[in-house]
């Protein structure tokens, strides 16, 4: 890595750390970040998870000191969360590097979809059933497991529509991101599919990213970030589709 990619590493994961926190889908830009820095598309994919753990641990522990904890509340969520990012995880390392590659580019787009949509909770509605929380959740399990990106947006819209405000939700989803990736790593990890120097450096951005997003989730500037975050991940779309550069 030259001292550019350095920079743009660790600059990029603390961005991305602060946006996975305050709204979700820092990974559009961490792994193509990766990729521009000369790792192969399914390594960058599971080189972003080095960094993703020790950031959601970070925000955890920053929204709890900040009074915001639903660990209890979530529980229900967790096997099938759990089984969906196994089986995510293990589907997605079959793919080749280009297909990989051009399967992010494409899903990019929708991603930015996601974060134009105002997730509305259903304050005065009846509950969804045990039965779609599980199928709900295990379809977020999954994709997480499998691409990452986005699925904190993913998880931001059905908590929400569960009936937790967004803060709640917030908290909520860092810790189930924390869970997804806890069961997805060792599956990288056993592929081989981490680069581990550029997966450091991003990871030392994201942590510090994590840390601070929580706090700002607290205090407000959503809005910003996801502006931010629609400009970066459509750039970065082009990018990998081979629209320009």
């Amino acid at each position: 890595m030259t001292w550019f990619e350095i920079f743009l590493l660790a600059f990029g994961g603390f961005a991305a750390g602060i946006i996975n926190t305050m709204a979700g889908g820092g990974s559009t830009i961490t792994v193509p970040l990766l990729v521009f820095a000369g790792v192969p598309g399914t390594h960058a994919n599971g080189s972003n998870r080095v960094g993703i753990l020790p950031a959601c641990i970070a925000a955890i522990v920053s929204f709890r000191r900040l009074g915001v904890s639903d660990f209890r509340d979530s529980i229900i969520i967790f096997f099938p969360v759990a089984v969906g990012s196994l089986i995510g995880s293990l589907a997605i390392n079959q793919l080749a590097d280009d297909q990989f590659e051009r399967l992010f580019g494409l899903l990019i787009v929708p991603i930015v979809i996601l974060t134009l949509v105002s997730p509305t909770p259903r304050e005065g509605k009846a509950p969804w059933s045990r039965a779609k929380i599980i199928a709900v959740f295990y379809f977020v399990g999954f994709y997480g497991g499998a691409v990452q990106a986005g699925v904190g947006l993913l998880m931001i819209l059905a908590l929400a529509r569960s009936g937790y405000n967004l803060i709640r939700a917030n908290g909520i989803k860092v810790i189930l991101n924390a869970f997804i990736t806890l069961i997805a790593f060792p599956v990288f990890i056993f592929s081989g599919k981490i680069s581990w120097g550029p997966a450091l450096v991003l990871a030392s951005g994201l942590t510090i990213g994590g840390w601070i997003g929580a706090k700002w989730t607290v205090k407000g500037g959503e809005r910003v970030v996801r502006l931010v975050m629609v400009v970066s991940a459509l750039g970065l779309s082009g990018k990998l589709l081979g629209f320009y550069g």
